[in-house]
């Protein structure tokens, strides 16, 4: 016969562990949402925030089906995430392809499906499926990160949904997907990665602003480096560095002085062929696998600097090119491709220190932000509320996530702490990027803005993935009790 005891130590794990600071900072932010959404798209003839006819009486319905819809994951038992995550990760799969057959587009991005008078987007529901079926994987015995095989099966339970929402011509959200990187690298993936992917970003956007020649210099320099420090040879090689720009010197210096017309790139060759030898020779006879990644970046970086062109011109679409040329001042086209972001930042800027006052947005009011409710609803919260408005609302959003990678710092167990962290990275990817891109500061790629845009899916999604985090946390709390 079960105990009462049972029953109070089953109810305490229930309620008496829920994070209810999280909770709170959860409805602040929803209703600063709404509230941004009513300034955004007010309408003096439905001025009622009940009126289901308009955004801001439909978004308050979606948050009386999210808050029914958080209790009941704080009643589910923690258990049933972790036993039914790959059956929603393989359902959310299946949404995805239905587009293809029954989907709508919206925006450019085929990835919409219509259930009644409602849209849903399966990309949104894919990034919590996404994080339950990577916390489940990586949970599991014998899983190591460094395994190849280990390694491998968790790309493509991230880089699957990715593909598909990039097949439906959903950029934005498949980048999404990338910012489980934040959470492999608290699992402890190499962060060799990282620092290859940032040299990445950087000689895209310096092959735009400098000569190719000056960037195969720097790759030589930034490959020696590494090199040097994985080898621990780091002043010895230091001295390599400078021989390439002095043998450089000593070339272009006796080319001038001859008469001869020697190019910068023929100067870096000549200067290649006189001092990589030399750091070759040298680290072999220390470390031989040093030297295979050394020149492996230092080839890959000149395929990528040589590349880079063919791929703005022949992969990216046209509009795409506009917004990378426009955010790195390449172009200044305020009535085509940098119209948004213009506008966004006249509407960000008139807010002042502390804003305009609620309702009194014209930039708003008068529609001259597009996508005012959805992907730059920041807009309303500066024009509105100013500098004061804004850094709280971020300052709410940076709690939030820090909270949430406290919840996986305390987790027990892989699966809770592999889905704190994962939750914690595509809330820190959105905000960035949302925000970066209202003012300017990132490329336009239509993300919405976590509990302030406007729209069901993106609503339900993110109460979802914050919830059942909540719910995680609350057993661990329950279990450090006994």
């Amino acid at each position: 016969m079960i105990s009462d005891n049972y029953y109070y130590r089953r109810e305490s794990a229930i309620f008496g562990g829920v994070d209810w600071w999280t909770v709170l900072i959860y409805v602040m932010l929803v209703g600063l949402g709404l509230l941004s959404i009513y300034a955004a798209v007010y309408n003096e003839e439905h001025s009622s925030v009940f009126d289901m006819s308009q955004k801001y009486g439909s978004q308050l319905m979606w948050i009386g089906i999210c808050m029914v819809m958080n209790i009941v994951i704080l009643l589910v038992d923690s258990k049933y995430y972790h036993y039914l995550a790959y059956q929603a990760y393989a359902l959310s799969i299946l949404l995805l392809l239905l587009t293809f057959v029954v989907g709508r587009t919206v925006n450019g991005a085929h990835s919409w499906i219509r259930i009644g008078p409602f849209s849903m987007q399966p990309v949104e529901f894919a990034k919590m499926t996404t994080a339950l079926a990577l916390g489940k994987y990586m949970s599991n015995y014998g899983f190591n990160i460094h395994r190849m095989g280990s390694l491998s099966r968790v790309a493509m339970i991230i880089a699957l949904p990715a593909l598909i929402a990039y097949a439906q011509n959903d950029t934005g959200s498949a980048m999404v997907f990338g910012s489980f990187l934040f959470m492999l690298y608290r699992e402890g993936f190499t962060g060799w990665v990282y620092l290859v992917l940032g040299t990445v970003v950087f000689l895209f956007v310096g092959s735009f602003f400098v000569e190719p020649e000056a960037l195969y210099m720097l790759i030589f320099v930034l490959a020696v480096l590494m090199e040097s420090r994985s080898n621990g040879f780091l002043r010895q090689k230091t001295i390599y560095v400078s021989t390439v720009f002095l043998v450089m010197l000593l070339i272009m210096s006796a080319a001038f002085v001859m008469g001869y017309a020697l190019t910068i790139t023929m100067a870096f060759i000549l200067s290649l062929a006189v001092t990589l030898p030399l750091v070759a020779i040298y680290a072999v006879r220390h470390q031989l696998r040093n030297v295979v990644v050394f020149v492996l970046f230092f080839i890959g970086s000149l395929l990528f600097v040589t590349s880079v062109d063919y791929v703005f011109d022949n992969v990216l679409k046209s509009h795409q090119q506009d917004r990378i040329l426009d955010l790195l001042g390449l172009e200044n086209d305020v009535k085509g491709a940098g119209y948004n972001v213009n506008q966004s930042k006249i509407a960000i800027g008139s807010g002042g220190f502390l804003g305009k006052g609620f309702l009194q947005g014209t930039q708003t009011k008068f529609d001259f932000v597009p996508e005012q409710s959805t992907d730059f609803i920041f807009c309303t919260v500066g024009e509105e509320w100013g500098f004061v408005g804004s850094v709280g609302v971020l300052a709410l959003f940076m709690v939030l996530i820090y909270r949430l990678m406290r919840m996986g710092d305390r987790q027990r167990d892989t699966f809770g702490r592999v889905y704190c962290y994962g939750v914690a990275g595509v809330f820190f990817f959105h905000v960035l990027i949302n925000i970066g891109m209202t003012i300017g500061i990132v490329p336009v790629i239509g993300i919405p803005l976590p509990f302030f845009s406007y729209g069901g899916s993106s609503l339900l999604t993110f109460s979802a993935m914050l919830f059942i985090a909540i719910r995680l946390n609350c057993s661990t709390q329950y279990q450090s009790r006994l």
